[in-house]
């Protein structure tokens, strides 16, 4: 049973399907059942519309955001072909942020370190082949060329993405925390204490619990510096 506050997290293959919301509702159907009964709170939700070229996943990087912020779980409607998706697996093992995915619940840090290491062990399996075609092509006389630039970068090894994950929560979570503190101000916030109270009502908690206070937020604004 689902309990405490949650992001969703969505994606799609192609700009039309993020219209026609082809696939996507079944993946807002899924989180739906995951999330049915026990006492949580779905904060946002976050569509990535997403091609097989793409490495970069800005939205991702902001329900990653809203997580640390809100302290929330992200919640992920389909985790299918991980194994092969090396900016996806990056991404969530620097994150710090805790996940579940519907799809395959079993998925967790932990195992995520598993999927990396057989997303790096595929990545060379194709490499290796893609040199034996080349080279049994430029045998056969073939001229060879083409852009490489777009070919897959290694994903960070389980251990030292782990150990950064740790090191880099506090000062991500500054970060993100910055630019609510900076809409605070602009709504007239100018003191630390004001913006204390003003992360408070937002529900957002600071690292220990509890409501903020001046020094938390001074703390977090030399951590963002």
């Amino acid at each position: 049973m689902a309990t405490g506050r949650f992001v969703a997290y969505y994606r799609v293959s192609t700009a039309r399907q993020g219209r026609s919301g082809l696939g996507l509702e079944a993946q807002r159907e899924a989180v739906g059942a995951y999330l049915n009964g026990g006492d949580w709170k779905l904060i946002a939700e976050v569509t990535e519309i997403e091609s097989g070229k793409r490495s970069d996943r800005p939205e991702l990087a902001r329900a990653l955001a809203l997580c640390r912020v809100r302290n929330a779980t992200l919640v992920i409607a389909k985790l299918d072909r991980l194994s092969r998706n090396l900016a996806f697996i990056a991404n969530l093992m620097e994150s710090g942020v805790e996940f579940v995915a519907v799809d395959l619940p079993v998925v967790n840090k932990l195992t995520l370190h598993i999927l990396a290491a057989v997303a790096e062990s595929e990545r060379e399996a194709i490499s290796q082949r893609t040199k034996v075609a080349l080279a049994r092509a430029k045998a056969r006389g073939v001229v060879l060329g083409g852009d490489r630039g777009n070919l897959p970068k290694v994903a960070k090894k389980g251990s030292k993405a782990s150990a950064a994950a740790r090191s880099d929560a506090a000062a991500k979570r500054a970060k993100d925390l910055q630019e609510i503190i900076t809409d605070l101000r602009r709504e007239g916030a100018s003191s630390l204490r004001q913006i204390a109270a003003g992360l408070t009502e937002r529900e957002i908690s600071p690292p220990r619990g509890g409501a903020w206070s001046a020094t938390q937020v001074a703390r977090v604004l030399r951590q963002a510096a």
